[in-house]
């Protein structure tokens, strides 16, 4: 079963920007230590970027959560600290995703790795959001393949809700790492 590596939104304003909590800075050496394990091994790695546009205060998201973040182009939509070093890298593929869920992160991997069944890792933010909405994407489209989500590399600024989700994935038959 081949293994693949989804890091959801471990983007700047994420971390230390606009939606920014204290403590998601602490997950950048797991994370980066997981893709350098996954590119070491010849398993491909995608990066989801939440990729909004100047009207995001304008879409339902916006509406709902008016806080600008993740703009195209800008410092605060970037990979967070070294994993910036991935744009443009050839052995990763990018996912730029206009809300929570990624259909074209399904597609993609259906389009490079096949119908599986694959052993997906995930791990990102915000855990609540768009982790578990990636996550039950990927199940509904991939439905035989295993799901691995790295509990302490994912986070969010709300604990409750970080744990909830957790459980959450969990009962859609994935496994939880601690």
């Amino acid at each position: 079963m081949a293994r693949i590596l989804v890091v959801v939104d471990y983007q700047k304003d994420f971390v230390d920007g606009a939606l920014g909590y204290h403590g998601a800075e602490s997950l950048l050496p797991g994370i980066r230590d997981q893709v350098e394990a996954f590119l070491a091994a010849g398993d491909p790695v995608y990066f989801t970027l939440d990729t909004h546009g100047e009207d995001y205060l304008q879409t339902q998201e916006g509406k709902g959560l008016p806080v600008p973040h993740c703009i195209a182009g800008t410092p605060g939509w970037q990979l967070y600290g070294d994993l910036a070093q991935y744009h443009g890298d050839t052995r990763v593929t990018l996912v730029e995703k206009p809300t929570f869920g990624s259909v074209e992160l399904a597609r993609l991997v259906q389009e490079r790795q096949g119908e599986g069944p694959h052993a997906f890792h995930l791990m990102g933010l915000v855990t609540n959001i768009c982790v578990i909405s990636n996550a039950a994407l990927l199940k509904a489209h991939f439905p035989e393949s295993d799901f691995i989500i790295h509990g302490s590399l994912c986070g969010g600024g709300d604990r409750t809700l970080h744990k909830s989700a957790l459980s959450v994935m969990e009962s859609l038959l994935m496994q939880v790492l601690p």
